[in-house]
């Protein structure tokens, strides 16, 4: 099945993109980089080299550090992260939604 798949790019360097949003999914829901990334199947390093480069694409970072508590910290999304995350997925919908008849035309075109 086809669906529709949101890249943003910058500079020619996929700032924002279906794995990325993915991965900052991934955080909010462990409550760590690394947890996050066990999640989905990535290393540690990849994980946290794919959240710094999305942090150096925009204006605010989406991912922070928490220090100390019972568990010893971990990192949760910024309200930019969040934001993020929610205008991706709402767009990601939308266009859904619009294409639906040329997705499922395009479909139809493919081989089994």
């Amino acid at each position: 099945m086809a669906r529709f798949r949101l890249r943003v790019t910058r500079g020619g360097q996929i700032a924002v993109g279906p794995g990325r949003i993915e991965l900052l999914e991934a955080v909010r829901d462990a409550g760590s980089i690394s947890a996050a990334a066990r999640s989905l199947d990535m290393s540690y390093r990849r994980a946290w080299m794919l959240l710094d480069e999305l942090n150096r694409c925009l204006r605010a970072p989406v991912v922070e550090s928490v220090h100390g508590g019972a568990q010893g910290g971990g990192s949760r999304l910024t309200d930019s992260g969040v934001e993020l995350v929610r205008l991706y997925r709402n767009i990601e919908q939308t266009a859904a939604r619009a294409c639906r008849d040329d997705i499922e035309a395009l479909t139809a075109l493919l081989g089994r």
